[in-house]
């Protein structure tokens, strides 16, 4: 008998994982809105694993340690706390609620009277050991799944996906970190799976987070893989479309497959042929509305409604959201974002002064600050915003955490063996650091830090898993050939000014910034010309001002050159009394828009590890916080004449510099 090939068998396993009941049945409506049910921090700190029982939602909160359960018009009650890291969620036949604990190793449940239960696992003992249930093992469980009377489990960081019945625990699928499908159960190899759900034909659907898929395992242990591999993260057919971080999925009852990826929302349609395609906006942010413009950041739970709805666990937005056919509920508009974002005097007052070394006293020289430009602007290269603080220290020397906290990504480690290899926490973010080891490659003695080998018995990778805690002052790993920490404060999307949200002390700086010129263009860019008589730049239309400026701190090496704060400008009269206050125009007290960058830097701005820095200001457009604009000089409101135009920029410690330029205008 002729063979199918691996593609038409990766299609009929689809089909047959969902059903065929999308062809028999009525088409629902379809879903085109997304609304916000919860979005208060207080009630959910990271809303994460999600799961509807009758009208309600069940939403885990990992970085508090509860579980609530969330009503229909958004009200919410805590009906478990204490917990470790509670992650994934499923519902059993008995309405009993199921939970992965990751923070304990243990899977868990909430019997419906409220008693709190490990149902396997010990507690606060990571490790990876099939038997009885109270005997086994597990590291960071993040997913699981009921069927009937068995518990399906990601077992994360042991790479494996385990199964609870009876009173036992096996594995069922899984050999270690790695990828590799096989109709073998113990030559499967998975990475960092998170978010799992059952087909309809009994097969578990797995988030193969790291390793960018979504796999299915068969009741032997069998495993194909049904999503993923395509090179870039795009949309396409199942073997073809690319994938980032699946972490959540859930099938619908006509047979369509919803998972979360990164930041986005994706969908399998089957009306044909499986189709993978992202259904909200690709961008990281928060937005409600039309589904395709709705935006989400880091979404990591996702359930089915019985009414048709789709709820997502929003865990950075700290937002529960609703994609539904209908328009109506609550939209969050973007000014409550800005409004709910934790301002910079909380966030430093939320922890005792040190920097990221010992002794945590001892200041030390920043090299880097929020909104400077990295790469080069030639239109030819990518370029992004600087979105921390960098603070010099030696090489191998070791880097500390600067406040208490706990990990909640699954993958919180990432760009192993890279000079950009980082750790990202809820609020803060560590880069240009070997986690975990020191500057000869060996590992700390610490379990936190996960190490896999490779064949030769070599450090292939890292993982910090979901759970982990740490205090202020414990070794995060020493510093790289970067030979400074990269500090981000903030959670990720609402990235702040380091200077202004962490206390470090001793940290000063009274040198005024420098501007060392600026230039009129119009607007194609076209430098403006000095009129012949008054020798004054000729102003006639709309105007761009770029200003050429860097800052210095106190301890500064004379090399060093930082970025501006803030910068305006001004229009005075010949005496050169002001026509106006400064309208301050580009603000870095928060990260902008990753698409922003173009409007804060002129063609020409460079700056990097290595080579010139060179910082050309957009002086007439507009960024700050959350806002991005193109913006002009229009000198239409002022009579033709003299006049001069000063541009004002300022460091975060309040030191200012201006530079006039005297300009003439023409109405022709």
């Amino acid at each position: 008998m002729k063979r199918l090939p691996v593609r038409h068998l990766v299609i009929a396993s689809i089909l047959l994982l969902v059903g065929s009941c999308s062809h028999i049945e009525p088409k629902k409506p379809e879903l085109a809105f997304t609304r916000t049910l919860v979005f208060e921090q207080e009630r959910i700190a990271e809303p994460f694993g999600i799961a509807a029982s009758g009208s309600d939602l069940i939403v885990s909160d990992g970085e508090s340690g509860k579980i609530v359960k969330i009503g229909p018009a958004g009200e919410s009650s805590v009906i478990a706390e204490g917990l470790g890291t509670p992650s994934h969620i499923a519902i059993g036949p008995d309405n009993e609620i199921f939970f992965a604990d990751s923070g304990r190793h243990t899977i868990r449940k909430i019997s419906s009277s409220g008693a709190v239960e490990t149902v396997a696992g010990m507690d606060g003992n990571p490790g990876f050991h099939d038997g009885s249930a109270m005997d086994a093992q597990f590291r960071a469980p993040v997913g699981l799944a009921v069927s009937g009377s068995r518990i399906y489990v990601a077992d994360t960081y042991n790479d494996r996906i385990r199964v609870i019945e009876n009173g036992s625990v096996r594995t069922l699928a899984g050999g270690g970190r790695g990828f590799a499908d096989s109709s073998e159960a113990s030559k499967v190899k998975f990475d960092t799976p998170t978010g799992i759900t059952v087909g309809t034909d009994g097969s578990v659907l797995v988030c193969d987070t790291g390793n960018a898929r979504i796999r299915a395992v068969r009741g032997n242990g069998a495993t194909v893989t049904l999503i993923g591999g395509g090179n870039e993260f795009g949309n396409g057919s199942p073997f073809a479309a690319g994938l980032y971080q699946p972490s959540a999925i859930a099938v619908d009852q006509d047979g369509s497959i919803f998972f979360t990826d990164g930041n986005v929302v994706r969908k399998v349609d089957l009306e044909r042929t499986p189709y993978v395609r992202t259904i909200s906006n690709d961008k990281r942010g928060f937005a409600d509305g039309g589904l395709g413009g709705s935006s989400f950041n880091r979404p990591n739970g996702i359930a089915l409604m019985n009414n048709g709805d789709i709820a997502v666990a929003d865990s950075e937005n700290q937002a529960v959201r609703i994609i539904s056919s209908r328009s109506d509920g609550r939209v969050v508009r973007p000014e409550e974002v800005e409004a709910a974002r934790v301002k910079a005097d909380q966030f430093r007052s939320a922890a005792a002064a040190r920097w990221p070394y010992d002794p945590p006293e001892n200041t030390r020289e920043i090299a880097g600050t929020l909104g400077e430009i990295r790469g080069e602007n030639n239109s030819n290269e990518n370029i992004w915003f600087h979105n921390g603080l960098d603070i010099v220290g030696g090489y191998g020397e070791t880097a500390r955490f600067v406040r208490d906290e706990k990990v909640t990504r699954t993958v919180a480690a990432e760009n192993f063996g890279t000079l950009r290899e980082l750790i990202r926490m809820p609020t803060l973010g560590y880069i240009h650091i070997r986690l975990g080891r020191d500057s000869s490659g060996k590992p700390f003695d610490d379990p936190r830090f996960v190490f896999n080998l490779d064949a030769a018995g070599r450090i292939a990778g890292v993982r910090v898993p979901r759970g982990s805690s740490f205090k202020a002052g414990d070794a995060i790993g020493t510093l790289n050939p970067m030979n400074h920490v990269h500090l981000i404060a903030g959670r990720s999307g609402f990235e702040m000014n380091a200077l202004a949200a962490l206390e470090l002390p001793g940290v000063s700086d009274k040198i005024a910034p420098t501007i060392e010129g600026v230039g009129l263009y119009d607007e194609n860019w076209d430098e403006l010309e000095t009129d012949p008589s008054s020798r004054r730049i000729k102003v006639v239309g709309k105007s761009r001002i770029v200003a050429r400026a860097y800052d210095r701190m106190d301890g500064n090496a004379e090399r060093r050159r930082l970025g501006i704060y803030k910068i305006g400008y001004q229009i005075l009269n010949q005496e050169k009394t002001p026509i106006g206050d400064v309208e301050w125009t580009i603000r870095f007290d928060t990260l902008p828009a990753a698409d922003a960058v173009g409007l804060v830097y002129a063609m020409g701005s460079k700056s990097g590890a290595t080579g010139e820095t060179i910082f050309r200001y957009i002086v007439t457009d507009r960024v700050s916080g959350g806002s991005a604009s193109e913006g002009f000089f229009d000198p239409e409101a002022l009579q033709p004449g003299e006049y001069v135009l000063r541009v004002v920029v300022a460091d975060y410690f309040g030191n200012e510099t201006v530079k006039d330029e005297p300009i003439v205008i023409r109405r022709q």
